[in-house]
């Protein structure tokens, strides 16, 4: 079990999708560009499948801010995209309005 200082460890905030592209190296992941408010990251998000491009530019999302880079085959992820699954598919996690980006999620 996780405790709520382990919860607290995460910093969960409100971005907004800039760019998308296709990732050069997987066909179920894309290079997604989100604007934080005071900084932009790169992620690497696996819901190509799931979404088009053009349907994400502008979307809100909830980013883990705080994760350690990764390499997801050869491209840098600087965070984490939340999303949900079940045996339907997968479905991005959003606030149900605007909000300021950055705001944080608790």
């Amino acid at each position: 079990m996780a405790t709520i200082d382990d919860f607290r460890k995460l910093e969960l905030k409100i971005g907004e999708i800039k760019e998308v592209s296709e990732h050069p190296n997987a066909d179920k992941l894309y290079v997604v560009t989100v604007d934080l408010g005071d900084k932009t990251k790169q992620l690497v998000a696996g819901i190509r499948a799931f979404y088009q491009k053009e349907e994400l530019i502008g979307k809100q999302v909830v980013v883990v801010d705080n994760l350690d880079p990764a390499l997801l085959r050869g491209i840098e992820s600087q965070g984490m995209l939340l999303a949900a699954s079940d045996e339907t598919g997968i479905v991005i996690v959003s606030p149900e309005k605007k909000i300021k980006l950055g705001s944080i999620v608790k």
